[in-house]
């Protein structure tokens, strides 16, 4: 069956219209985007297939390419609008209640609500978030996009956000698209370096996390940071 074959109330653009958009269901938000069918499968259909590849809909947030263009129907365009749409989800998750809502209680929870910025990156990303006296973010900045052998981040960078946002505390974090969490001799030297600036400045680095897959490393857990 076709969009058009289907009465003109229960298409999801008209029910859209008529009674707004919190009134659509999964199936017919992802319709609306997806557009069209295929010449055998309707809109609705379409996405049906896609959506029942997943157990909820929070897990399109790891959605790749591969595994959408692996379901029939779904081609690089409608698989582009997808990847889209959850990216633009995500940005405006982080960059409003993400950091509204954030606070720093330990590694654990920065590391569950920073996860999401690292999945399937192949290059390294270096971020800092930035807390006040209450634990509460008030900003996040990426400072380095670098490749997968070589990151360079320089501390002045670190700390010129950490003013602009009037921060109390900083927690960095970055990923090994290895998946290996192991510090680098690097990764050592580099923390070491903002923990002593941080001192300095009295505004303290109080935690560095290497993200891997489904893992992380915390240097304040392991004892390699200590403020005091």
């Amino acid at each position: 069956m076709k969009i058009k074959d289907i009465p003109e109330f229960e298409r999801p653009r008209e029910r859209l219209e008529m009674y707004g958009v919190e009134s659509l269901s999964n199936e017919e938000l992802l319709s609306i985007l997806l557009g069209s069918g295929t010449k055998n499968t309707s809109v609705k259909d379409l996405s049906f297939s896609v959506l029942r590849e997943f157990s909820k809909i929070s897990d399109l947030r790891e959605v790749t390419m591969n595994k959408l263009t692996s379901i029939r129907g779904i081609g690089k365009a409608k698989a582009f609008v997808i990847l889209s749409s959850v990216e633009l989800g995500k940005r405006i998750f982080s960059k409003d209640d993400f950091v509204k809502k954030t606070s720093f209680i330990n590694s654990e929870m920065i590391y569950e609500n920073v996860r999401n910025l690292f999945n399937d990156k192949k290059q390294e990303l270096f971020y800092c978030f930035y807390f006040d006296n209450r634990q509460h973010m008030v900003g996040k900045k990426l400072l380095f996009i670098g490749t997968v052998n070589k990151s360079i981040v320089h501390p002045r960078e670190v700390f010129k956000y950490a003013y602009l946002y009037s921060a109390s505390n900083i927690v960095c974090a970055h990923n090994h698209p290895s998946g290996d969490v192991k510090p680098s001799n690097d990764d050592l030297v580099l923390t070491d370096a903002l923990v002593n600036i941080g001192k300095i400045n009295k505004i303290p680095v109080i935690d560095h996390l290497i993200i891997g897959n489904n893992n992380y490393y915390s240097f304040k857990d392991n004892g390699q940071i200590i403020n005091g």
